[in-house]
């Protein structure tokens, strides 16, 4: 709402929210609005295409997922398949890496710092429901934001709940479910995750190599 005041005057204008602002607001919106279902089609339309071109096609492969992704930094590489909502939401820092079967539902901004690893099938989920069963099924939903730091391996088969802040410096491991935020320089397993060791700040990170040049390696099992 907007409040106009005036020496003589009072007057209040009603300002209408689209249902775009209101999911990347964190409001309840109606996830079946015709134009919410025009941009995920127009997004899976992209995310099949990249999926369905050829190992050896990583430039086009590449080139779509700039034109899908809200922001890329200038090295990243995601092995298919990879599904997203709208990709406009999704940022990805330098040098990101994600193995095969990345999902990202990206209702709301997803940020991913520079030097992430992400293992196979992990998920990020900003999407949520009421619990409140009427409004549910009028197709009323939510979304938080999803935030994972610099210098991140994720390992394989995690899923990350919406509303989440993962620090820098972090591993968390493989099949946990991240629930609530987890600090810097820590190691974080189980479900519900928690941090069961401390890691010391790195000094730096190295980009002399990287997946998508076909030469990273980093001793774990982030690679098929």
């Amino acid at each position: 709402m907007h409040f106009c005041n005036g020496p003589n005057f009072y007057s209040m204008e009603v300002i209408t929210m689209t249902e775009w602002e209101k999911m990347v607001s964190g409001q309840l919106y109606n996830s079946e609005a015709d134009a919410l279902k025009e941009l995920r089609l127009h997004c899976k339309r992209l995310c099949h295409t990249c999926n369905h071109l050829s190992p050896d096609q990583d430039e086009e492969r590449t080139a779509l997922l700039r034109q899908l992704l809200g922001k890329t930094g200038e090295h990243f590489h995601i092995e298919p398949t990879f599904w997203c909502d709208y990709g406009k939401n999704i940022s990805l820092g330098e040098y990101f890496y994600s193995n095969h079967n990345l999902v990202i539902l990206d209702c709301a901004p997803v940020t991913f710092g520079d030097h992430v690893l992400v293992a196979p099938n992990c998920g990020f989920y900003t999407a949520g429901h009421p619990l409140d069963a009427p409004t549910r099924n009028a197709a009323l939903e939510y979304a938080k934001p999803i935030i994972v730091g610099d210098d991140v391996w994720i390992g394989g088969n995690v899923t990350v709940l919406p509303g989440v802040t993962i620090g820098s410096n972090v591993v968390i491991g493989a099949g946990s479910v991240v629930v609530h935020d987890i600090p810097s320089h820590v190691v974080a397993v189980g479900n519900p995750c928690r941090p069961i060791k401390m890691l010391e700040a790195p000094v730096n990170s190295a980009p002399a190599s990287f997946a998508g040049d076909n030469a990273f390696s980093c001793g774990c099992t982030t690679h098929s």
